[in-house]
C-alpha cells in the first residue's frame, strides 16, 4: 500500500513525487512512455518556479539552472507593430528534454519507486484506490493525477473542438539571437521564439526553439506559420533545423478542473493555460508541488483524504485562477477582429506600463 500514487513523469509529476517522497511519504511515480523526449513545449520558465526547481533537482543537475539563458525581455508582433515589456525577475530558458530527464532522474535517487512504460488503464476506489496499469495492479491511500492534456484517464479531452487547434515545435540556428521572447501573432495563431541550449552546450550556440499554436485550417508546418508574419518570415530564412517537429493535437480550453472524484489532478491535467503566457511548464511545477503539500496533514496528521482534497481545491483557485482568467482574457483581447485590436494595441503601444501590468497578471 502506497501513500501516494503519481500518474505522469514529466514536469507535474515528478514535481508531487519528489516533494511528497520528501515528506516521508511511501510514492510510486507510474510513466506511460520512455523519457526523456521532445515535446511541443516553449521551454520557458519563469522565475517564480526557480526556486522551487532548484529544490527539486538533485545537486547533480544543478547546472541545468546555473547554465540556462536568461531572458529578461518579451516582445509582441502584431498588426505591424511590436510590444515591448520587461520580464522582471528574468526568466530562464531550458530545454524539455534536458527539464524533463533532470528531473526524472532526481525523482529516482530519492526513496521512491518510479516506472516507466507503465500505462494506468483504470483507477477504482475512493481511498484506498487501485489503479491498475499495464505494469501490474497497485494501491494507494491517494493519488495525483499528472497524466497530462490527453490521458485517457481525463475524459473531458474527449470534447470536439469547433476550431482544432494544433501545436508544433522544433529547434533552428540562428546567428546571435536576442535574449528575448518574441511572440508573433497572425490570424489563427501565433509563434513563439526565444533563444534556447542544450545542456552537453553550456552556452548560448545560436540555438532557438520556435512553438507555434495554429489552426488546422490555417496551418500544419511550421513553414507554413512562419509565412504567415512577414517579420517571422524574414527572421526564419536565415535558419537552419536542428531537430525535426513535433506537434500535438488538438488544444482545448477549458474551466481548470484540480480535483475530480477524489484524486488531485495537476499540470495540464488539471488544466491548459494559454500557451503564449510562457507559464506552462512554472504551473505545472507548482501545483504539483502544491498537490503534494495538500496531502501532507492527510499522511501525517490523521485529518481525512476529502479535507485535504478541499484544501487543495481551494488553494490552487486562489494561486492559479487568476492566471487562467488573465491569460483568457487577453488571448481574447489579442483574437479580436484587427478594426477592434488595433486601437487596443496603439493604446498598448503608447503606454508599456500598462502592458507590463498585463504581463505580470500571467504570472
Amino acid at each position: 500500500m502506497y501513500d501516494l500514487i503519481v500518474i505522469g513523469g514529466g514536469p507535474a509529476g515528478t514535481s508531487a513525487a519528489i516533494t511528497a517522497s520528501a515528506e516521508g511519504a511511501k510514492v510510486l511515480l507510474l510513466e506511460r512512455g520512455r523519457l526523456p523526449r521532445q515535446r511541443v513545449c516553449g521551454e520557458f520558465v519563469s522565475a517564480e518556479s526557480l526556486d522551487l526547481l532548484t529544490h527539486l533537482l538533485a545537486p547533480e543537475y544543478a547546472e541545468i539552472l546555473r547554465d540556462a539563458i536568461r531572458i529578461p525581455s518579451g516582445r509582441i508582433f502584431m498588426d505591424g507593430r511590436v510590444l515591448r515589456a520587461p520580464i522582471v525577475p528574468a526568466a530562464a530558458s531550458v530545454a524539455r528534454f534536458d527539464l524533463d530527464s533532470a528531473l526524472w532522474e532526481s525523482a529516482t535517487k530519492l526513496p521512491l519507486d518510479a516506472l516507466q512504460q507503465a500505462t494506468v488503464q483504470t483507477i477504482s476506489g475512493t481511498g484506498p484506490f487501485l489503479v491498475t496499469t499495464s505494469a501490474g495492479d497497485f494501491e494507494a491511500r491517494a493519488v495525483i493525477n499528472a497524466s497530462g492534456r490527453w490521458s485517457n484517464l481525463n475524459p473531458g479531452n474527449n470534447g470536439v473542438a469547433a476550431k482544432k487547434w494544433l501545436g508544433l515545435k522544433s529547434h533552428f540556428a540562428e546567428c546571435s539571437p536576442p535574449a528575448s521572447v518574441d511572440l508573433y501573432f497572425f490570424a489563427g495563431g501565433y509563434c513563439g521564439v526565444q533563444p534556447v541550449a542544450l545542456a552537453r552546450e553550456h552556452s548560448n550556440s545560436g540555438r532557438v526553439n520556435a512553438s507555434a499554436m495554429v489552426r488546422a485550417d490555417v496551418a500544419n508546418t511550421l513553414d507554413k506559420v512562419f509565412a504567415l508574419h512577414p517579420a517571422l518570415q524574414e527572421r526564419s530564412s536565415h535558419w537552419r533545423p536542428l531537430m525535426e517537429t513535433v506537434s500535438t493535437s488538438p488544444l482545448m480550453f477549458r474551466e481548470p478542473e484540480p480535483e475530480r472524484d477524489g484524486i488531485l489532478m495537476a499540470g495540464d491535467a488539471a488544466g491548459f493555460v494559454d500557451p503564449f503566457v510562457g507559464d506552462g511548464i512554472s504551473l505545472a511545477l507548482r501545483s504539483g508541488a502544491l498537490a503534494a503539500q495538500s496531502l501532507r496533514p492527510f499522511w501525517s496528521a490523521g485529518v481525512s483524504l476529502q479535507e485535504s482534497v478541499r484544501s487543495y481545491r481551494q488553494q490552487y483557485g486562489k494561486q492559479f485562477g487568476p492566471v487562467f482568467r488573465s491569460s483568457s482574457g487577453i488571448r481574447q483581447v489579442l483574437l479580436l477582429p484587427k478594426g477592434v485590436r488595433q486601437p487596443v494595441l496603439s493604446f498598448l503601444e503608447r503606454v508599456p506600463a500598462l502592458t507590463r501590468y498585463l504581463v505580470s497578471k500571467t504570472r
